[in-house]
């Protein structure tokens, strides 16, 4: 946990005109600054604001039960900069799909279409792992260990055809857009800052029809060599070909 995020509603206002805050916390997240940061009193946390900015943490208490920050947020400065990238994602497994999230999260992606498609087990959607609250958990692991604080947006459409049809060439129009396919694509391009979507099929790829179907869409065709990637592997391989390390 290289950030210790809170949220709005966990501040308490303290001092003159609240220009600082102090959050009280019980949860996982101060077992870590007990356990792993083994923080005492008046030391000083990076600390985030849900979606906002980064400033710093002074330990005021901490004890079995709880640790208490006075937050300053005077000398603030915002979370890196986002990838400018939608990342449309055949729901993988669900233990792979933990390790998906946060990895996006740490990554930078801001936008994730989470898609049905042939090779998907439907038993994979009622997973409880899908549930918001579960999701959520997972990016704030990936935001807290990149240092970042803007959450990223998922949508879930649990069928192909009609968010491939409906919805996909919108997404598309306007960024260079891309379809992970191993066999008859071309060769990832250069890194680039330009708005870009790319569409990752489950273990085993997408089918010959699904391809087609997201060709018509706008997408192209683009492999990463001869080598096949597990898709938790091929998500940030791609992400750091298609875009300049900053």
């Amino acid at each position: 946990m290289n950030l210790i995020l809170v949220e709005t509603h966990e501040l308490k206002g303290h001092g003159p005109q609240d220009s600082y805050s102090s959050v009280r916390l019980t949860d996982r997240r101060a077992d870590h600054i007990r356990d792993v940061h083994k923080a005492q009193v008046d030391d000083l946390l990076k600390v985030g604001l849900l979606n906002g900015f980064i400033g710093q943490g002074r330990v005021i208490s901490v004890d079995s039960d709880a640790v208490e920050l006075l937050l300053d947020f005077s000398n603030a400065f915002s979370a890196p900069e986002p990838l400018p990238v939608v990342l449309v994602l055949a729901l993988p497994r669900p233990k792979m799909l933990r390790r998906i999230l946060q990895a996006s999260a740490s990554m930078g992606v801001k936008e994730i279409w989470i898609i049905h498609s042939y090779r998907v087990d439907k038993s994979y959607w009622s997973s409880p792992l899908l549930d918001e609250d579960q999701m959520l958990f997972q990016l704030k692991l990936g935001l807290e260990q990149a240092g970042d604080t803007h959450m990223p947006t998922i949508h879930l459409r649990k069928r192909f055809k009609p968010f491939v049809e409906d919805e996909l060439p919108g997404l598309a129009q306007g960024r260079q857009a891309w379809v992970a396919h191993p066999y008859g694509a071309d060769t990832a391009p250069s890194a680039t800052d330009q708005p870009t979507l790319v569409a990752v099929g489950p273990e085993g790829g997408f089918i010959p029809y699904e391809v087609e179907k997201l060709k018509e869409a706008g997408l192209q065709p683009l492999t990463l060599g001869r080598r096949i990637l597990r898709v938790e592997t091929a998500i940030p391989v791609l992400l750091a070909r298609l875009f300049p390390v900053s």
